[in-house]
């Protein structure tokens, strides 16, 4: 896997979620340019880029109904009209007009109401989060396997690693293996070599979840380390905690069940 670069844009302001997305999906389309469509993408098996780019656009679809529907308990069905094109010729442009079809639903909705949400932040805000990292994730995917070198803006690194801990527990519904994450109390750290970024998960005997509150000085049972690009794409299964990229050390059990049982 060629890892990703490193963006200088390290400036301290918060994710704008919204706008990032447009800019995740304009990247992929771009990435789509003259592609093989039916290019397998190593990095989600049995997967071509048709089939990323469908779930990608259909993920934002599907998002952008909740939105619209202000929705205040978990859905009963995932079916929204894709109006996918016939022809995988016009896929980039129907991802394009996902992406304009979630602006839309974003423009029409105050992030702060009140909305289910499946994980922690029962906002609609949490929507546009989580549409970002499954958009950015993808367009990483499909840029990997055209052997293209992804560009993480490290901000938006930091954000996704935040994003993915803060929910991987409300995740079993989807990912069962999460409940395999138990404990008599282990701790692993996940710590960003090229800046700020520091977390902090405490795995019990009832369930697991980060630490906000703890010292970025306070010992773990096991710490991994990388750049937060390379740490984002190393809690989604994109790279192997074996990888150059990535130093990690003591308890190799613990992160042996993590790893085995976090990904989604």
């Amino acid at each position: 896997m060629n890892p990703p670069q490193h963006s200088d844009s390290d400036a301290p302001a918060p994710v704008d979620h919204r706008s990032a997305i447009a800019a995740e999906t304009a990247r992929f389309v771009a990435a789509l340019t003259h592609a093989d469509l039916t290019t397998p993408v190593p990095s989600c098996p049995g997967w071509t880029l048709a089939d990323l780019v469908k779930h990608t656009g259909s993920v934002q679809r599907w998002f952008a109904a909740l939105l619209h529907a202000r929705i205040q308990e978990p859905p009963r069905s995932r079916e929204v009209d894709l109006r996918l094109p016939d022809r995988q010729d016009g896929y980039a442009d129907w991802l394009a007009e996902s992406a304009t079809v979630a602006e839309k639903a974003f423009a029409a909705t105050d992030p702060d109401l009140p909305m289910w949400a499946w994980g922690v932040d029962q906002h609609a805000r949490f929507w546009a989060r989580r549409m970002l990292f499954e958009t950015l994730l993808h367009r990483v995917d499909a840029e990997l396997a055209l052997g293209l070198r992804p560009v993480i803006e490290r901000r938006s690194a930091v954000d996704g690693i935040d994003e993915f801990l803060v929910n991987l527990p409300f995740a079993a519904f989807f990912a069962p293996d999460v409940a395999q994450l138990r404990a008599p109390g282990g701790t692993i750290r996940f710590r960003a070599t090229d800046g700020d970024g520091d977390w902090l998960v405490r795995l019990r005997p009832d369930g697991f979840g980060l630490d906000t509150t703890a010292s970025a000085a306070e010992p773990a049972d096991a710490t991994v380390r990388a750049t937060a690009a390379d740490l984002l794409l190393l809690v989604y299964g994109r790279l192997r905690l074996g990888e150059e990229a990535v130093t990690h050390d003591g308890d190799e059990d613990l992160l042996t069940l993590w790893f085995a049982n976090s990904a989604f």
